[in-house]
């Protein structure tokens, strides 16, 4: 099973939990807090700050707390000084690994990174050690029952995106980033309902994962890691293969 899509299924039934308890809100305002810093509170004039607030959205995070983080960001209210910094390393196995980072006191957070990644047989490398193993994509989720895979593959490529996958019980339509707007827009003009939209980054090669024990490790990093207050994000490029994950599951 792919990384980008095992860990964002695993990570996606993570996060209905961690909304209840606040966790998912808090990496959401600062994800909202930062694209309106650098781009203002327009949400149509700022793609980056529409995305962060589908988002939002997406997990039922109250409208109260989305323009809260809106205000945040340009200054109206205290509390805006995050920093965004990209963490690589390898996992056990040699599995590359990306963490994007927002935090207001890079001090903490680089030492407690770099002590997750050591827990798990893992390492913390330099900028650029693992970079050139990913692309930037824009991915939108559609319910498969929402629309059948020829319909949805003749809007979404007509508007620009790359291609059309089934993931689970939905469809996952990639793109480049600067035209998932547009695949969105696509798409919902069709009537065709839109799950969710993120900015990840995918793999161009994989690491095969065969042995249990490595595996367990790299899923605990990668847990680890999602759990941290400070990361918006986790990408690895490992595919662990069905007979190791159902002795995982065991």
């Amino acid at each position: 099973m792919a990384g980008h899509s095992h860990w964002a299924n695993i990570s996606r039934k993570k996060s209905l939990i961690d909304a209840k308890r606040g966790k998912l809100w808090s990496k959401l305002a600062k994800a909202i807090i930062v694209a309106a810093k650098h781009g203002g509170p327009d949400p149509d004039a700022n793609l980056r700050l529409r995305y962060a607030i589908d988002a939002a959205k997406a997990v039922s995070m109250p409208k109260d707390n989305i323009q809260r983080a809106i205000k945040t960001g340009i200054g109206e209210l205290k509390g805006g000084n995050l920093e965004e910094s990209i963490y690589e390393g390898y996992a056990a196995g040699g599995v590359a690994v990306m963490c994007e980072i927002l935090t207001d006191n890079k001090n903490r957070t680089a030492p407690e990174i770099r002590k997750i990644f050591e827990i798990y047989d893992g390492k913390l490398g330099g900028t650029g050690c693992v970079a050139y193993l990913f692309q930037r994509k824009g991915l939108v989720r559609v319910p498969q029952a929402a629309c059948d895979e020829d319909r949805l593959m003749e809007i979404a490529i007509e508007a620009g995106a790359d291609d059309v996958k089934l993931a689970g019980d939905r469809w996952e339509v990639t793109c480049e980033p600067t035209v998932m707007a547009a695949v969105i827009a696509a798409i919902e003009a069709a009537k065709i309902t839109v799950e969710s939209n993120d900015l990840i980054r995918i793999p161009t090669n994989s690491v095969d994962v065969d042995d249990v024990e490595t595996a367990r490790k790299v899923l605990n990093l990668m847990e680890r890691l999602d759990d941290h207050d400070d990361v918006q994000s986790v990408s690895a490029n490992f595919n662990i293969p069905d007979t190791a994950m159902a002795e995982l599951s065991a």
